[in-house]
């Protein structure tokens, strides 16, 4: 697939999962597999920062990664559709994206690294979803369409795009936009500073452990996700844990927003952001009319974590 030229770029491209779910549920597991190995390598951090992926200007990254002496960086490249390994020696492997096996992709991924003198031991077994398949005994044909993992990517562009917008909004602990491969969704977290009340975990094949971690103190969360389960289609998504008293019940903005009470958290259809007269400010409405409604109904001590809206940017 070549790659995409300024008169063809398409900012906010068309993401119907029924149209490339195979490809989606390829890029879940081999998001996985790569973002395993960064955990492996990484000190750990509070609320697992120290796993998700970043969104670059060519695909996914998992940042350096230590390794001895060395560093090394795994990039998903969603232009040329390959994946690339560097290392801080200055070598660097990789291989193309193509369609195969989960099974076949890991294989790979230990070679590529295997030529630089790398070697990671990571647990082989899927995070957050049922019934779990160890990625070197997943033997099922994937599929990989290029065209469709490159608007996924072009979509991610947008949201990290806004969501980092929305997150300089606020002078409280919050988390970086980060990419959590378990889901797989971007995300971003403010805090209030307040602990929370314990997390009753039961995420499918994830130790509690690390759910009550994630969740250790009161937030307001906020990113987007390709669709799934539920929700067959991608869209934004934004809660609060504890949710507040009256959360469900509060008007936010744009009118195609809704509160889901199987998920419990508020839904926007990506299609609405997508053709909205505006797609910023439509997305920049439900990420802030959303995290109000939670952080006035939890009593947060807003003006201490808010950055007042008159603050410039001017050095």
């Amino acid at each position: 697939m070549p790659a995409p030229t300024e008169a063809s770029f398409e900012a906010w491209p068309s993401l119907p999962l029924e149209a490339w779910s195979e490809t989606c549920s390829a890029l879940h597991m081999w998001t996985q597999i790569v973002g395993k190995v960064r955990l492996a390598g990484s000190p750990w951090v509070n609320h697992s920062w120290h796993v998700p992926l970043y969104v670059t200007a060519r695909g996914l990254t998992t940042s350096p990664v230590p390794y001895g002496s060395r560093m090394f960086q795994i990039d998903f490249d969603f232009v040329s559709h390959r994946l690339v390994v560097h290392s801080t020696d200055g070598r660097q492997s990789g291989f193309a994206l193509e369609p195969g096996s989960v099974a076949a992709f890991y294989a790979r991924l230990v070679q590529a690294l295997g030529t630089l003198d790398i070697e990671v031991s990571i647990n082989k077994r899927p995070n957050e979803v049922a019934d779990p398949t160890p990625f070197d005994q997943d033997e099922d044909p994937r599929a990989y369409d290029p065209d469709y993992a490159n608007r996924f990517w072009r979509v991610l562009v947008q949201a990290d795009r806004i969501l980092k917008e929305f997150r300089a909004r606020f002078i409280g602990k919050c988390s970086p936009v980060h990419f959590f491969w378990g889901a797989p969704d971007l995300a971003v977290t403010r805090f209030s500073g307040r602990r929370a009340p314990e997390h009753p975990g039961g995420i499918p094949n994830l130790p509690d452990w690390v759910t009550r971690e994630a969740y250790s103190h009161e937030v307001s969360s906020c990113g987007f996700w390709p669709g799934g389960g539920s929700i067959s289609y991608p869209a934004f998504y934004s809660y609060a844990y504890p949710e507040p008293a009256g959360f469900a019940a509060v008007p936010v903005e744009p009118g195609e927003a809704f509160y889901s009470s199987e998920l419990r958290e508020f839904v926007l259809p990506y299609d609405a952001v997508r053709v909205a007269a505006s797609p910023d400010d439509a997305l920049l409405a439900f990420l802030q009319t959303t995290y109000e409604a939670a952080a006035s109904l939890a009593h947060w001590d807003r003006a201490s974590l808010e950055r007042p809206a008159d603050r410039t940017t001017a050095v």
